[in-house]
């Protein structure tokens, strides 16, 4: 099993040694890009038809099944359906307004897209299978390129001349900014626990044993807990799925900031979100949940890449559950969630984490009770005072 978890790691050493020694450098860095550029777009094929078949069983009506090769009668229960997305987007007619700025308005959707592409590159898939590996600066990177989306939202808001596509930039940036500050506080409590801002030694921190069985998961600690879902939530919002997505409210705004946009380049939007939302959930697996890492030590025999992307899987069908479940929240209560609860408790909990540092030598059955009424007091608190400003929604029915 140890040749099947180093599989890929061994195919490209394999393959850097049939090459002269002075281009072996560049070809390393353009085999692990061309990994990352077949993988991760080749996920989002499949789940932009996953993700249409499973929100048409949660809301009782037919999902894509029926596209399948032209011309004969195979159907492929529907999976050819992104393959005709992806031709249908190649094809359709770029149409730019005539009021837009033009050189902008092009230049928007990659700079959503190539920052994805690089935030993904940090991220350890597997044992030794990091693209990047910064020593100390990895999850730093990450947060710092990842910046640059709200650049492109701005951009493609302004640019298109179009009130609908400003008001969905301004939104945006707006939900983008708020959520961001309790995503990094979220990362900062791992940081401060692991002392280290490098992925790869993130993940490993989290290889030891605790109760015999199960690994040093930081999900397994009253404050990772915490973290976890406040960091889920955060995450929801930067990657603007549901019930955060009112940047692109079709409702109210059409399609958001990308209104304007056509053909390959609003596929490309449509590609850097989901790149983003598999980038998110790669820091999430990698900061909480072990990274490669099985959760049981009796499970250490499967190979570390297989658990990373089972992971990775659990987390895009989460995402899609949300997305037919929840209805979108307003505005004022996407905004006062992220500042009047959120920050708090971010805040509140990176005291819990060095309390929980601090008494490493008391018992556990000390330990867990003394985290959670330090993290459920505050909660109690901070929930009822925003529950109190807004009153459950109510249904009229037409008689």
């Amino acid at each position: 099993m140890a040749s099947l978890d180093q599989i890929f790691v061994t195919l490209k050493a394999w393959i850097l040694g049939l090459l002269p020694e002075a281009v072996q450098p560049f070809a390393s860095v353009m085999i692990s890009i061309s990994a990352i550029m077949a993988v991760f777009p080749g996920i989002f094929a499949l789940t932009t038809v996953v993700e249409r078949k499973l929100l048409g069983r949660f809301q009782n009506r037919p999902g894509p099944n029926r596209v399948g090769i032209p011309l004969t009668k195979i159907r492929l229960a529907g999976f050819g359906q992104f393959i005709a997305d992806g031709i249908k987007s190649l094809t359709k007619e770029d149409v730019v307004p005539r009021n837009a700025d033009k050189v902008v308005h092009f230049i928007a959707p990659f700079v959503l897209v190539v920052p994805s592409f690089l935030a993904l590159s940090v991220l350890p898939v597997g044992r030794n299978m990091a693209a990047l590996n910064f020593t100390e600066t990895g999850l730093l990177f990450f947060f710092a390129i990842g910046a640059a989306t709200e650049i492109s939202v701005f951009m493609a808001g302004w640019s298109s001349r179009n009130k609908y596509s400003l008001l969905g930039a301004m939104r945006g940036i707006a939900q983008m900014l708020s959520y961001e500050i309790p995503l990094i506080l979220s990362s900062l409590t791992v940081v401060m626990m692991v002392g280290s801002l490098s992925l790869v030694t993130i993940v490993e921190k989290q290889t030891g044993v605790q109760w015999g069985v199960f690994h040093n998961w930081h999900v397994f600690t009253p404050w990772g807990f915490a973290d976890f879902l406040l960091f889920l939530t955060a995450a929801c919002a930067e990657a603007n799925r549901t019930p955060f997505d009112l940047p692109e409210a079709e409702s109210e705004l059409i399609a958001g900031y990308f209104t304007e946009y056509s053909g390959f380049k609003f596929a490309l939007f449509f590609l850097g979100e989901y790149l983003g939302m598999f980038a998110i959930s790669g820091v999430a697996i990698t900061l909480f949940l072990g990274g490669w890492s099985a959760p049981f030590t009796f499970l250490d025999w499967v190979p570390s890449w297989l658990w990373f992307f089972g992971k990775l899987v659990a987390f895009i069908l989460f995402f899609i559950w949300l997305r037919g479940t929840l209805p979108r929240l307003k505005v004022d209560q996407l905004m006062n969630l992220a500042w009047k609860f959120m920050l708090p408790m971010c805040l509140i909990n990176l005291v819990v984490a060095g309390i929980w540092h601090f008494t490493a030598g008391w018992n556990d059955l000390l330990r867990w009770p003394l985290g959670l009424a330090l993290l459920a007091l505050p909660y109690c608190i901070f929930s009822r005072r925003f529950e109190s400003r807004f009153q459950p929604r109510t249904y009229r029915y037409a008689s």
